[in-house]
């Protein structure tokens, strides 16, 4: 029997968004006799190296990314920081070469890291940007970001190609000059047939300061809610701990099989509206409320479409408060989808020699 051939996926530790879409990426490529190996840092390396203990798990160099407290300045502190991130993305690129030289690497799935590749081996990046919203310098980083896309071998969306789908103008563009995969929304989660357990179930990740701001906003306005809440902080640091302060259970984090019985359980998921979350809530067919992370267009985009097209409300962190979740009840929230990928015909770019 031929050895395996092992290949190396490499979310962005920016939130949890990236490594939590990738579980079903690993678990497939394990399925379809390729042996993974994890890289990444900080808790998007520790969330996956708890989802797969028996994996090889390696550390990346940081991007160290990090949000102002105020979100009109984000885009103005990424600038300013862009020197920073170039020069880790040069590291990040010698790291990939020098795993690839230690662990005998086969192939490459980035998601959305900019250094994880190499000419010498199949390559692909995952995203969901094809368009990056910044505001007035949306074409400058749209350009820039399929500058980097193209010096892959294959990018994969993970969404429909056509309507109905999830991403909108992000995933879908009149025209670029890259070999495109739509691979259809990926979710760790599957629908289960669970009674309703919570009220309330809220989902934080994301990259501080806002992650803490926006944890200490809703514990202060739950604490006057009269329902039953789950609140996972979405901090993977240690062992999972649990916290009871009356009608409210807290959770520093929760691994996936853990969370997928929790979400089926809870009425309404209160989070951020990061791509991957709502790729999840919608496997499940949940209602939501969104509150972007102030500042960051993508999320701020999505929300206001699901929001305007009546699927699910949202307001600004600034805004937000309990009487907000009124609006629920003229949306109709995400519905579920069932996309099966071919993941065979996907992972065929390994096989080539």
């Amino acid at each position: 029997m031929s050895e395996k051939k092992r290949i190396l996926v490499a979310p962005l530790n920016w939130g949890l968004g990236h490594a939590t879409r990738c579980i079903p990426i690993i678990k497939a490529l394990e399925e379809n006799h390729f042996e993974p190996v994890i890289a990444s840092d900080g808790v998007a390396l520790e969330l996956l190296k708890r989802e797969f203990p028996d994996l090889l798990c390696l550390s990346l160099p940081s991007y160290n990314i990090t949000y102002s407290k105020k979100g009109s300045r984000f885009k103005y502190k990424i600038l300013k920081d862009s020197p920073k991130i170039l020069k880790n993305i040069k590291a990040e690129r010698q790291a990939t070469a020098n795993i690839i030289a230690n662990h005998n690497i086969a192939g490459i799935i980035s998601d959305n890291r900019f250094g994880v590749f190499n000419k010498n081996i199949p390559c692909v990046f995952m995203t969901h940007q094809l368009q990056v919203l910044s505001g007035s310098t949306t074409w400058f980083s749209t350009k820039m970001h399929q500058k980097i896309i193209k010096k892959f071998d294959e990018c994969w969306v993970p969404d429909n190609r056509d309507k109905p789908n999830l991403s909108s103008k992000l995933g879908h563009v009149e025209s670029i000059d890259v070999k495109l995969k739509y691979i259809g929304p990926i979710s760790r989660f599957n629908k289960l047939e669970t009674p309703i357990v919570y009220d309330i179930m809220v989902l934080l990740s994301g990259p501080e300061p806002q992650r803490t701001l926006l944890e200490e906003k809703l514990s202060s306005e739950l604490s006057h809610y009269s329902g039953k809440v789950l609140f996972v902080k979405g901090l993977v640091d240690g062992d999972i701990k649990k916290d009871i302060r009356n009608h409210i259970t807290y959770y520093n984090y929760l691994t996936s099989d853990i969370l997928e019985t929790a979400i089926n359980e809870s009425n309404l998921v209160i989070s951020r509206s990061g791509y991957t979350t709502i790729m999840d809530l919608a496997k499940l067919g949940k209602q939501a409320f969104f509150i972007p992370t102030p500042g960051q267009f993508e999320q701020e985009y999505l929300a206001k479409t699901l929001h305007k097209n009546r699927i699910v409300p949202s307001c600004s962190q600034d805004e937000f408060s309990l009487n907000k979740l009124e609006l629920g009840k003229d949306f109709r929230g995400l519905d579920t989808f069932q996309y099966d990928i071919n993941y065979k015909n996907l992972f065929s770019l390994f096989h080539t020699e």
